[in-house]
């Protein structure tokens, strides 16, 4: 019982405790258009070990939304990532990338969504399945804060923190 009561208190709080928090987050608004973000990660000891920027570009058609990707890491390297993102349900989210190993899930409630996925990261000549649980938060003057807790056989080994803005 100890075990199970102490499991329970390392588990995030529900997306539907944000029900009340404005402003409203609405994926297919605020992803649509362009983006602009930077981002680092920070190892299981908390020690920053990549910093990035993001060019983020939205489209939505219907319930079927593109956001298109471009990171620049400070160590020069340089990413792509699409996703294709629908709308499934009042406040529920699905999406895919050419990177993302089977379909992501999301929900939104208040200025709050979780996504969750899992992507094979490569970290010098290895490969791991990462499960990322991603936590946005809808802040004034269009600003989103994202938290991620990177994930391997349930434990956190790292955490990813971005700060996005909608573009004029």
């Amino acid at each position: 019982m100890g075990l199970l009561t102490f499991l329970s208190g390392c588990a995030k709080p529900p997306v539907s405790q944000y029900a009340d928090a404005s402003p409203a987050f609405i994926p297919e608004d605020y992803f649509d258009g362009p983006i602009k973000a930077w981002g680092l990660v920070q190892d299981y000891q908390g020690k920053v070990t990549r910093r990035f920027d993001v060019e983020m570009v939205g489209s939505w058609d219907g319930d079927v939304g593109t956001l298109e990707e471009e990171f620049a890491y400070y160590d020069g390297e340089r990413q792509k990532r699409v996703w294709t993102i629908r709308k499934i349900a009042d406040r529920r989210y699905e999406g895919s990338a050419a990177d993302i190993s089977g379909t992501a899930t999301g929900e939104v409630n208040g200025n709050a969504m979780r996504w969750a996925y899992r992507m094979d990261l490569d970290v010098g000549d290895s490969t791991y399945r990462i499960t990322f649980d991603d936590w946005m938060f809808l802040m004034n003057d269009g600003v989103l804060i994202n938290r991620s807790y990177l994930k391997k056989f349930g434990v956190t080994v790292a955490e990813l923190t971005l700060f996005m803005q909608k573009q004029d």
